[in-house]
């Protein structure tokens, strides 16, 4: 396994996290009807999950950026040269 699915992989367990720590929260807001210990004690696990999160899905950023490299001349080509480039970076 190289660099690349353990980039994807770690973003899609942030993205996992971020979705789980949302439905949690609301579903708890949705079932007490009221904001009491129990939804503030959910808010509490889905800023942890929402934090954590986050950090995955950077983490596999990164992890996918090092594992194609970054490629400066999509940045500053023009006309030509970006269509040559793209061609170039989408046939990886």
């Amino acid at each position: 396994m190289n660099l690349l699915f353990w980039g994807l992989t770690i973003g899609m367990v942030g993205k996992v996290f971020l979705a789980s720590g949302v439905l949690i929260a609301h579903t708890e807001i949705a079932h007490e009807k009221k904001i009491d210990s129990l939804v503030l004690k959910s808010f509490r696990l889905e800023r942890i999950l929402t934090i954590v999160g986050l950090v995955l899905i950077i983490t596999g950023y990164a992890m996918e950026v090092s594992f194609y490299g970054f490629d400066t001349t999509l940045l500053t080509c023009t006309d030509a040269e970006c269509a040559a480039a793209a061609g170039a970076f989408l046939s990886q």
